[in-house]
């Protein structure tokens, strides 16, 4: 029976100092992806090296593609070609990575040769009708039980290109479709209902493929090749947002987290914190890569609850866990509506999230497409106590950081999957004040 990893959580304390988060994850899948799908050697910097990228790289090399670790947190990528992956000897399993396992459905939709991509048993409970529709659409002949994982994917199939109009704004359906794309006849097109990132996009650009966009809309021709290009991945916006909640909700705090991706696609939990009233200065900002990124600058000040803008919820998908935490230390009412993509995350994140905040003392509402969440305001704590996580990476550092505002311990359960995301989180959070210990339960 495997062990389980629980982080208890002394109340109290200020983060101070520097910060270096891990690298982007979604840029960090994109560049193995896409290196090995070029022509020619792709260098990467500033890998995640944490267990959903590593399970992308797995995938490729199980697929005839030769990438080396190398130094620190680089990887060198000796690209196949667009058509040059091998058929794998076993399932492609892909761990907790969603990302892994739709934008791969799409690829492998292109191959001549059959494939069958697996994950653990979150992954295997996660809606992938999303993808495999569009897919059909397209030509794609893929099995599976329930429109969930394993998905058995049959190579041999001509695909065409799709004029597609995404019911929601998802850059993991974009991407799939996309990458499905290159290998496609003709003119693949998603239709965007609202804004979603875009490293897809500007990373075939910087692979030497022509894609067009905008309005709303994402394009691109099928037949192309890519072309190896040095990849310098940005520090993870996602990774930076609980660093940002902890240090914004405590009065005193300052934090710098150096060389953070800020794609306007992918900030909005800044214009959010910032909307609530939390201090964020974005210094020395820079492209990098094609990648816009700063310096952030975080002090600790008094927040006020806020509605949520429903049009920056897709910009802001992954970070609401930490957000939810910053609405239950503000002062009011905080709203949140047409988020029910939380729901389908790797756990219910509206409802484990709500029965973490009331188990804290904290007044919840959890709605079927958001929360409605009382803050406590500058001067009033949070209860400590136990916490489910139910194994999910972002709800177990959001509630490390709540413990900030704690007048007793909190405990997080089953927190093993931080190191999907961000392998040294508890490490890296201790150094900058943060009084955690990681506890095995046998």
């Amino acid at each position: 029976m495997l062990s389980r990893i629980d982080y208890r959580v002394a109340p109290g304390g200020q983060l101070q100092g520097t910060v270096n988060v891990p690298g982007d994850k979604s840029i960090s899948h994109r560049a193995i992806m896409l290196g090995s799908l070029a022509q020619g050697r792709s260098r990467i910097e500033n890998f995640l090296e944490g267990e959903d990228c590593l399970a992308t790289l797995g995938a490729f090399r199980a697929m005839g593609v030769k990438i080396e670790r190398t130094a620190g947190t680089s990887v060198v990528v000796d690209g196949v070609g667009v058509h040059g992956l091998q058929a794998p000897g076993e399932m492609l399993d892909v761990g907790n990575s969603g990302t892994s396992m739709r934008l791969m459905a799409g690829l492998l939709s292109g191959q001549t040769f059959d494939s069958v991509l697996t994950g653990d048993d979150s992954l295997r409970k996660r809606p992938m009708a999303r993808v495999i529709n569009p897919l059909t659409q397209m030509g794609a002949y893929i099995e599976s039980e329930k429109a969930m994982a394993p998905l058995k994917i049959h190579g041999g199939r001509r695909l065409h290109g799709l004029h597609y109009e995404m019911p929601i704004a998802s850059a993991q359906v974009k991407s799939c479709l996309l990458l499905a794309g290159l290998y496609a006849q003709g003119i693949t097109e998603v239709i965007e209902p609202g804004p979603s990132r875009d490293h897809s996009e500007r990373m075939l650009r910087a692979f030497g493929y022509a894609v067009e966009s905008g309005e709303g809309r994402v394009c691109l021709t099928g037949g192309g090749n890519l072309q190896a290009c040095d990849v310098t991945v940005p520090n993870d916006i996602s990774s930076a947002a609980f660093f940002l909640v902890a240090a914004a909700i405590v009065p005193g705090s300052e934090l710098l987290l150096p060389n953070v991706g800020i794609n306007p696609t992918r900030n909005a939990v800044i214009t959010i914190l910032r909307a609530m009233g939390a201090h964020i200065e974005q210094r020395d900002e820079r492209l990098q890569g094609g990648e816009p990124v700063a310096d952030l600058l975080v002090r600790g000040q008094g927040l006020q609850g806020i509605k949520i803008d429903p049009a920056l919820v897709p910009l802001a998908i992954d970070e609401f866990p930490a957000i939810f935490i910053a609405a239950a230390c503000a002062e009011g009412e905080t709203l949140l509506t047409d988020a029910a993509e939380l729901r389908v995350k790797e756990s219910d994140r509206i409802q484990v999230m709500a029965d973490g905040l009331q188990s804290l003392g904290v007044e919840v509402e959890a709605r079927t497409d958001g929360m409605r969440i009382i803050g406590l305001g500058e001067h009033g704590h949070l209860q400590g106590g136990i916490v489910n996580s139910h194994g999910d990476h972002r709800i177990a550092m959001s509630f490390a950081m709540a413990a900030l505002r704690a007048i007793e311990p909190v405990v997080i359960r089953d927190c093993a999957n931080v190191d999907t995301s961000f392998p040294g989180f508890a490490e890296l959070a201790a150094d900058a004040g943060l009084a955690i210990e990681k506890q095995v339960q046998e």
